[in-house]
């Protein structure tokens, strides 16, 4: 069976992502990561929607495929915290005086 761009714009969950290219997960992994992992995602496949506009529907979900395992990749080895993909890591806590920013 073929897949669609049309069929692929329907998912919603980080599961159906992975069924969709036929990709392994380990379910841990994505539970504990979901959000990153699906924003990550979302990030890539903007770059892809803007850099490669003129892709064929194969070719844009075969970016979107590897797009995905890079998205999933990433957070086999980081974190959250790390990546700093939402708002709230990347704010300073307001009337908090970090450790780093002591002087001795």
């Amino acid at each position: 069976m073929t897949q669609s761009l049309t069929e692929f714009r329907k998912l919603t969950d980080a599961e159906q992502y992975f069924q969709f290219f036929q990709l392994p997960y380990d379910q841990q992994l994505v539970n504990v990561n979901r959000l990153h992992i699906l924003k990550k995602f979302s990030q890539l496949m903007a770059e892809i929607d803007t850099n490669f506009p003129s892709d064929s529907d194969d070719e844009k979900l075969e970016r979107y495929k590897d797009a995905l395992i890079d998205s999933y990749n990433l957070f086999i080895t980081s974190s959250g915290v790390e990546q700093k993909l939402f708002k709230v890591f990347k704010e300073k806590p307001k009337n908090v005086v970090l450790l780093s920013e002591l002087e001795s």
